[in-house]
């Protein structure tokens, strides 16, 4: 049990049935009153984002979230084929499921597939990826007047923006958190 006197970011606690991650939290101690603990709890099933209030005597358990390395194979029509590298188990998900977590994941590649109480929940990708550009329009010189960028298309076919000098077949290294171009691979 976690008293919300001990609250840190990053904790992952069941809340009224619920499991939720705390994003953000606060002691305020008021000049008249209890203190008490402002917080920002992430809804980890369903992502929502809520702000409660809590004394610091209250507590709540520690959930558990099981992270487990695991290798995409292929997409078969909604469904999203995944393997435990460890057991060989292999496991289909719902394309409502892992959403657009997949984007910038080619096949064979390594994800985080989390799961509460054996129910997953979301898919990680690596941070990082390196992909070819497959699709961009050329860049026209003395186009650069302050930091210009275009269009271009990944091998995964997800759309970023790069800088102008970047062309097909290039590799790109693009951060999966914010879809940004990072640099050339």
């Amino acid at each position: 049990m976690i008293s919300a006197g001990d609250f840190r970011n990053g904790i992952t606690l069941e809340i009224d049935g619920q499991v939720v991650q705390i994003l953000e939290f606060q002691h305020v101690k008021p000049g008249k009153g209890a203190a008490f603990v402002r917080t920002k709890l992430k809804n980890v099933i369903n992502g929502g984002v809520v702000e409660r209030t809590f004394r610091p005597t209250e507590k709540f358990p520690a959930a558990r979230i099981d992270r487990v390395d695991m290798q995409y194979l292929y997409s078969d029509g909604d469904l999203y084929n995944f393997m435990n590298v460890e057991n060989y188990d292999q496991i289909a998900l719902n394309s409502d499921l892992v959403g657009d977590a997949l984007k910038f994941v080619k096949e064979n590649e390594m994800v985080k597939v989390c799961s509460y109480n054996g129910s997953v929940f979301s898919i990680e990708p690596p941070l990082f990826v390196e992909l070819e550009v497959t699709d961009t329009e050329p860049g026209f010189k003395g186009d650069t007047a302050t930091g210009a960028s275009k269009p271009a298309t990944v091998e995964t076919g997800a759309q970023i923006s790069v800088p102008l000098f970047v062309n097909i077949g290039d590799k790109v290294k693009i951060d999966t958190r914010t879809s940004e171009y990072l640099g050339r691979a």
